[in-house]
């Protein structure tokens, strides 16, 4: 499966899992991020971490190891 780490600028996703345990999954869901939701990646920082995305209408920084636990179609 694609994950929102390997997603390109610029383009619109949802997300179909979400892998993590405990309170590193609690805290990506609080922050919106949920299955069915989608994701739109406005930029990518020239070394790839953080990658800002716009969930629910409001922009969100993500580190590259929580992005990777996104999964993406």
């Amino acid at each position: 499966m694609k994950t929102l780490k390997e997603t390109k600028c610029g383009e619109t996703v949802t997300v179909t899992k979400l892998n993590g345990m405990g309170p590193v999954k609690r805290r990506i869901m609080d922050m919106g991020i949920t299955k069915g939701t989608n994701i739109f990646v406005r930029k990518v920082a020239p070394l790839g971490d953080p990658v800002e995305v716009t969930v629910r209408g409001y922009e969100l920084s993500l580190r590259k190891s929580d992005a990777q636990m996104i999964e993406v179609e």
